[in-house]
């Protein structure tokens, strides 16, 4: 036997585990992670009601934010002309630990306030907001503050990767309904 016919013989033994790598390769990418959220706000029993401000992020266990997620704020001017976008910093948490470092708004972060319901909001890893998170113990937080109204933050532990569907639940007290995250690996 030749040489060369060798080389080609061994070719359809490595052509098998090269596609195999590929296939794994791109069905970690068609598997990517996923985080859903549900977001009550609640009705209220108030004279004068005004649609809450909202932040949301991903805070490691030190606290510190490692993603922004979605910003809820009135985006309009003011009557008095003023950006109604310094009204964020009653976002206090977020405000400190995240929101005076950006320039607003965020893109694929904020959008306009919303109204009393449930609200969906869906994050897939390797897609802006999310991007590549890390494996590791995390928090997504959930802050809420109103004119006129109340402050609130509440938090959901998670772990990521999901190597399994989870939902968790935790319930704010006034400001904010129930908050649902919903993990699928």
């Amino acid at each position: 036997m030749h040489q060369w016919a060798s080389e080609y013989i061994s070719l359809p033994i490595l052509a098998p585990a090269l596609l195999a790598a590929l296939i794994a390769g791109f069905s970690n990418q068609i598997a990517a992670g996923e985080i859903n959220l549900k977001v009550t706000i609640p009705t209220l029993n108030t004279a004068e009601y005004h649609r809450p401000y909202l932040a949301i992020w991903i805070e490691k266990p030190d606290q510190t934010v490692e993603k922004n997620l979605a910003v809820w704020y009135s985006q309009k001017k003011t009557d008095k002309g003023e950006q109604s976008d310094k009204w964020l910093k009653d976002l206090r948490q977020w405000w400190r630990k995240s929101g005076r470092n950006q320039t607003m708004p965020l893109d694929g972060v904020t959008s306009a306030t919303r109204p009393v319901g449930e609200h969906k909001l869906s994050f897939i890893e390797g897609k802006s907001p999310l991007g590549s998170l890390p494996a590791g113990q995390y928090n997504i937080v959930v802050e809420s503050t109103r004119e006129k109204g109340g402050r609130e933050l509440v938090r959901v532990p998670f772990t990521w990767p999901a190597q399994k569907a989870v939902s968790t639940k935790a319930r704010g007290q006034e400001e904010l309904g129930d908050i649902v995250v919903e993990l699928k690996p």
